[in-house]
């Protein structure tokens, strides 16, 4: 993680830019937190039940795979369905995705928007937020 501040710095990205570290694979345990935070790092994850994490798999995994309208469909139906609505949701997807996956879930972030927002619902940045 050090190194890659070390990285992200010859960009102009400091760590106050980016405070937040999200582990790889969505893993989260004590050892992670601790470190995280005595790194000063605020540790996020993903909100579960929308599968949206799931837009890296590809057709070749069979029933593995989620297609772009299986995660749009499921993402409004979480909405729909549980209580709370997606407040304070953090979806997680991914920009860089296997070239076998052409469906590609990013694609239809600016249809997703439209309809959430039609929903009432507005977006912020993570920095927004503390």
């Amino acid at each position: 993680v050090i190194n890659n501040y070390s990285e992200m710095a010859k960009f102009g990205i400091t760590k106050n830019d980016a405070p937040y570290y999200l582990p790889p694979y969505e893993w989260y345990n004590d050892t992670i937190s601790k470190w995280t935070n005595e790194i000063g790092l605020q540790l996020i994850n993903f909100t579960p039940g929308t599968s949206s994490n799931q837009d890296w798999s590809i057709p070749e995994l069979g029933k593995g795979y989620f297609s772009s309208d299986t995660i749009f469909a499921r993402i409004l139906r979480f909405e729909q369905t549980d209580k709370n609505g997606m407040n304070g949701f953090l979806l997680l997807t991914h920009f860089g995705t296997d070239a076998r996956r052409t469906d590609k879930f990013y694609n239809r972030m600016d249809e997703l928007i439209t309809e959430l927002e039609k929903r009432g619902y507005s977006f912020k940045r993570l920095a927004a937020s503390n």
